[in-house]
């Protein structure tokens, strides 16, 4: 019981001071984030950062006009992968890890292409048939 009790105070001690650890780089990957999202985007002054911490890491929230939706997720997502990529190695430069949620437009549509088109049981038989 008493192995137990102290197991639980260290834990809650390095929490804490991962936590502290995530504030004091607060700094360092938010503004890395901002000035790489504000040299991709037409509207530098729409971006908008918000960024919390708990026990899990760093999450940063990214939102944007929705006519630059396209140039931050990239092609096939590739700009989004390379920007979270960058902001990892910030993280493991700290000891954190630090995720980056891009926060869709309200009202935003994405375009129908043909993979996305929904079909009936009968069609997705009659496209199996011809495999």
């Amino acid at each position: 019981m008493v192995a137990q009790i102290i197991t639980l105070g260290r834990s809650a001690t390095n929490i804490k001071n991962k936590i502290f650890i995530l504030n004091i780089m607060q700094d360092a990957d938010k503004a890395f984030l901002e000035y790489v999202v504000k040299a991709l985007v037409d509207n530098p002054n729409d971006v908008k950062l918000d960024r919390t911490v708990d026990e899990m890491g760093v999450l940063i929230s990214l939102t944007v006009n929705p006519a630059d939706m396209g140039k931050i997720i990239g092609r096939m997502g590739n700009t989004a992968k390379a920007i979270r990529t960058l902001l990892r190695i910030i993280g493991m430069k700290n000891n954190a890890r630090v995720n980056l949620k891009i926060n869709e437009p309200e009202g935003g549509v994405r375009p129908m292409n043909a993979s996305m088109t929904t079909k009936t049981v009968d069609q997705a038989m009659e496209d199996l048939k011809g495999i």
